[in-house]
């Protein structure tokens, strides 16, 4: 009967402490996760500021595009009034 009683016990402790183990390792493990969201949202933000950047860009350049073509078609305009 004592062998019993003291593999009992013995499971409990073991159990108790695989228990408090998984639990800290569980902790740390989502703390890590938190950490790696924070940094993945803030580069993110930071990817997202930069496109918006670049789009500003290209609608500048897309701008800048359409006036020389109008700007060239003016000019062949006067070219044939001066020739004309």
């Amino acid at each position: 009967m004592e062998n019993v009683i003291v593999a009992l016990i013995t499971g409990g402790l073991s159990f108790l402490g695989v228990m408090f183990t998984n639990l800290s390792a569980n902790k740390k493990i989502e703390a890590n996760l938190l950490t790696a969201q924070a940094i993945t949202d803030t580069k993110l933000s930071n990817l997202e500021s930069k496109i918006s950047a670049l789009a500003d860009e290209v609608r500048k350049h897309n701008s800048f595009a359409d006036r020389i073509t109008k700007l060239e078609v003016q000019v062949e305009e006067l070219i044939k009034e001066v020739k004309g």
